[in-house]
């Protein structure tokens, strides 16, 4: 799991890369994940202090930190 879990931070720091600051809803649609591994994963990359999550009104939205 913890493979998974690495290795679906990585594509979610190359998404956000590419694609600039997403709600976390897209962000599953957009990788084809499950809500589960796409936490996680947001979790790995917060952790590490690489991405920004802001709460709004129906969510979160994500974005690298510069």
């Amino acid at each position: 799991m913890m493979t998974e879990i690495g290795f679906t931070a990585g594509k979610i720091w190359k998404y956000l890369e590419k694609n600039g600051e997403v709600t976390a809803l897209k962000l599953k649609a957009a990788l084809g994940i499950t809500n589960t591994v796409l936490y996680m994963g947001i979790g790995w990359l917060a952790r590490e202090g690489q991405i920004n999550v802001v709460e709004y009104a129906k969510g979160y939205k994500i974005s690298l930190k510069k």
